[in-house]
């Protein structure tokens, strides 16, 4: 396996850590989203220095937006239907929403080994909500209330991963882009927080939360996303992370208490053989074959040829970010 997809593993290993980290924290979702963003992003623009205004346009823009409101979508969603069932509907809706949107927008049609890995990643975040909504979720009206925020979310993740990708397949620092995503969606979010309050930031376990989310599950993370798209396509890419729901289900299960049944756990297996199918490299592509562009017009990406199968941000054998959660 090439770097780009574990790069993009690992990032969505920090993203499945998030909802566990934010339930541990009493301050309401919004609040924390808020947070957790305004951290992350200043250190993600930080971090991109320079890079950040060549990275600034209006489709970027427009995604830092979109940053902003998958965050509160995801943690809202969590609120309502515990951790395992929000996570798996908003990242596992993702690859859905992020193929059609490649295919509407930039007439990019999924791969035939992408939509199988897809199909099977998807059943097995199905069996996930089968065997653990009863458990997790609250009353009826909450968990639908929930999974429907857990489905915005999962559109403005897919929004945001596309766009993310367009750019940087088309020269764009990696860096800078993520750092104008999340900086931009840490300013929207600021007045957010001074409206909800940060009163609850000085109590220590609220802060240590707080941090991690912003520095490690935000920060960090997204630092790799950005650089597993470099060779990774955007929707192997959102497939790639559903590894996240599988994570955040088994720390649901562990530091939680919430409990899954048998069929989540062979909805974790089939997850997890989804997530092999698609990371495997496809060998009908040559390393170091000339780059196609984009689309009709666009120029070739400066990027190495990706060995990794799925639907490109250009099309193969081109390669080219959530969550909602992306998770934010």
């Amino acid at each position: 396996m090439k770097q780009g997809p574990l790069a993009v593993v690992g990032a969505s290993v920090l993203w499945g850590t998030a909802g566990t980290a934010g339930l541990l924290v009493s301050a309401d979702s919004v609040a924390l989203a808020a947070a957790r963003l305004i951290i992350g992003g200043a250190v993600l623009a930080l971090f991109a220095g320079r890079a950040v205004r060549r990275s600034v346009s209006p489709a970027t823009l427009l995604a830092a937006a979109a940053v902003a409101a998958y965050q509160l979508c995801f943690f809202a969603a969590v609120g309502r239907t515990g951790v395992a069932v929000g996570t798996v509907v908003a990242i596992g809706s993702g690859p859905v929403f992020t193929g059609l949107l490649s295919w509407a927008l930039h007439r990019e049609r999924p791969s035939g080994r992408w939509a199988l890995a897809t199909a099977a990643a998807i059943a097995g975040c199905a069996a996930l909500i089968a065997g653990g909504g009863a458990e997790a979720g609250g009353p009826g009206g909450q968990m639908v209330a929930g999974v429907l925020l857990a489905l915005l979310g999962g559109l403005v993740y897919a929004f945001y991963a596309v766009c993310a990708a367009r750019v940087i397949a088309k020269g764009a620092p990696s860096d800078g882009v993520m750092g104008v995503l999340f900086g931009g969606a840490a300013v929207i979010m600021l007045p957010v927080l001074l409206w909800r309050g940060a009163g609850w930031l000085g109590e220590p376990k609220a802060l240590l939360a707080v941090l991690y989310l912003g520095l490690a599950s935000t920060a960090l993370s997204y630092v790799l996303y950005g650089r597993g798209l470099r060779t990774t396509p955007v929707a192997t890419a959102s497939t790639l992370a559903l590894a996240e729901p599988a994570v955040a289900a088994l720390l649901g299960l562990v530091v939680l208490g919430e409990r899954l049944a048998p069929v989540s756990w062979a909805g974790l297996a089939l997850l997890a053989v989804g997530l092999v199918v698609v990371a495997l490299p496809d060998r009908r592509f040559r390393r170091g074959a000339p780059e196609a562009p984009a689309t009709p017009g666009d120029p070739a990406v400066p990027e190495p040829v990706s060995s990794t199968p799925g639907d490109p941000v250009v099309p193969e054998p081109v390669s080219s970010m959530p969550g909602d959660p992306r998770r934010a």
